[in-house]
């Protein structure tokens, strides 16, 4: 009778945490799934102000093979973040570069 306890209580046990670990999961997944959108969507804007730029910018071009090298990488928020970054300075550079 003593094993109904026990197994009670790790039914309980096991029902909370997944209660609590499934809704934490999916928002980790969603925050990742958004991050690298924008990272995804500020790489294409600055392979776009490159191609409308007139003249070069090594250092602009740094930033986005080094934006493009991260993305490949598929990391998590933090690589996305970072790829974002790169390319948001790249695409500023070139836009300096054109005058827009």
């Amino acid at each position: 009778m003593g094993w109904v306890w026990v197994v009670g209580a790790v039914v309980v046990v096991v029902a909370g945490s997944t209660a609590v670990a499934v809704p934490w999961w999916r928002d980790r997944a969603l925050r990742r799934r958004v991050a690298w959108s924008a990272a995804r969507a500020a790489i294409g804007s600055a392979a776009v102000s490159r191609d409308a730029a007139g003249g070069r910018d090594a250092e602009a071009e740094q930033l986005l093979a080094r934006a493009e090298t991260l993305a490949a990488g598929h990391g998590g928020v933090r690589a996305a973040r970072a790829a974002r970054d790169c390319a948001h300075r790249a695409d500023t550079r070139w836009r300096a570069v054109t005058g827009g």
